[in-house]
């Protein structure tokens, strides 16, 4: 009997062809559903306890600061061992994170200091599971499938954004009395026993997953080694380029850890409200996350990363401006959506121009500059918001993303220029100027 000729994937979805890349991303899925609800449910509980901007700033700081100290061992340990369990020990780190927040829920709380501390040691587990995270994308898909890959992960992280912090508002805010005999595991109490069950879900299907990559660098461990990662990176303008764009847009432009005021003061809005705003980027994201699965672009990669860049900054003043809900969800759908095409491009051009027993480390610093643009973001949010107001603070920010995208679009001719996403069009000039060192053996 003869076997049935192989099917071809559908169109637009090549990387779903491959087992542990189906497993991986439906673990992403329940996973950012659990960690985006618990964001709406633990901003919200700041705010209600100490109704200020800096405070929400905090948690970002708070998330934060782990990333900034454990940015050098992170990216090791990513080429040093199986990214598969850095992956399972993060994450089970992130159970235990969760379990502390619903006991001191359901023990009444009153100050934000624990959460601060809990948010710690959360941001020390994405420290080290988010260089682990993306050098293992490569070992899932065949390398012709990487851009798709990464195309659909956007997607999929789009949707949990759009689902999740709907979810952790909804769930906020049922009527749960008779469903619930604890009163105090209503409200963010159940935020975070749904968020415990994803934890736990996603740990089963990561420790099912066929890919066994092992240990990536094998030279003897020495500070120049540890290395590597920033030296490839600061002295290849593509990268840097690309990394520091993405740091100095969102640090300005970012207004995510303002929505519970904009929500509350400005939109007249309660947690539901909230959980749309939060969400209302990802729907943009997600919409052009699927449109560009299906029909993906493939020349001046560079030139579309800036123009959406600008549109980013335009669509942040418009949301500081807006008093209309429907305008302000409009403005963040849009942003979102040009923010993808960054992300797709960016995440591309780092794993396929950077060789296999470096991406740990080269993660690594990327994370650092992602970390400081989203939590260090927060931060600076908060900060300026506490100064100035959250409307002036957020229209100042859009202003200066697209100051940035000019300025960068000058400074990093090399980035703007980029053509096609192959790693054969991309490691060369990446490697330009980089240390011969970097490579094994040297």
């Amino acid at each position: 009997m003869q076997p049935l000729p192989h099917k071809p994937p559908t169109r637009g979805m090549e990387a779903f062809a491959s087992r542990d890349f189906r497993r991986y991303q439906l673990a992403r899925v329940t996973a950012i559903l659990g960690s985006e609800a618990q964001a709406v449910a633990v901003a919200w509980q700041v705010y209600s306890i100490t109704h200020r901007a800096l405070d929400l700033g905090f948690t970002g700081l708070a998330l934060f600061l782990p990333g900034l100290l454990f940015l050098l061992p992170s990216g090791h340990v990513a080429d040093r061992f199986d990214r598969r369990q850095i992956i399972l020990v993060c994450y089970g780190l992130q159970v235990f994170s969760t379990t502390a927040l619903l006991l001191l829920t359901r023990a009444g709380l009153h100050s934000v200091y624990p959460i601060y501390a809990v948010l710690f040691f959360i941001g020390t587990a994405r420290a080290f599971s988010g260089p682990a995270s993306s050098a293992l994308i490569p070992h899932l898909v065949p390398e012709k499938h990487f851009v798709n890959a990464v195309t659909w992960g956007g997607a999929i992280w789009q949707f949990s954004n759009i689902a999740g912090p709907a979810l952790g508002g909804l769930l906020f805010t049922l009527p749960l009395a008779r469903l619930v005999s604890d009163t105090k595991l209503q409200g963010a109490g159940i935020v975070y026993v749904f968020t415990l069950g994803s934890l736990g879900w996603f740990l089963v299907l990561v420790g099912s997953l066929h890919a066994r990559p092992g240990r990536m660098e094998h030279r003897a461990a020495s500070l120049k080694v540890v290395l590597a990662g920033f030296q490839y990176m600061l002295r290849s303008p593509l990268l840097l380029g690309a990394s520091s764009l993405d740091l100095f847009v969102v640090l300005l432009g970012g207004a995510t850890a303002l929505m519970p005021i904009f929500a509350h003061e400005i939109l007249h809005q309660g947690p539901r409200g909230l959980g749309l705003l939060r969400a209302a980027p990802a729907a943009g994201a997600l919409a052009m996350s699927l449109l560009m699965a299906r029909f993906p672009f493939e020349r001046r990669a560079g030139l579309r990363l800036f123009v959406c860049v600008a549109v980013f900054g335009a669509a942040t003043v418009i949301f500081g401006l807006s008093h209309s809900l429907w305008l302000s969800l409009g403005a963040l759908a849009v942003a979102g959506a040009v923010d993808t095409v960054s992300v797709i491009i960016r995440g591309s051009l780092l794993q396929l121009a950077t060789p296999p027993e470096m991406r740990g480390r080269v993660s690594a610093v990327n994370s650092l500059f992602i970390g400081a643009s989203n939590e260090l973001g927060a931060f600076e949010s908060g900060l300026t918001a506490q100064w100035w107001g959250a409307v002036r603070a957020t229209i100042v920010g859009g202003v200066g993303a697209l100051a940035v995208a000019g300025l960068w679009a000058w400074l990093f001719p090399g980035l703007r220029r980029v053509d096609e996403l192959t790693a054969e069009a991309l490691r060369p000039q990446a490697a330009l100027g980089a240390v011969q060192g970097s490579t094994p053996g040297r």
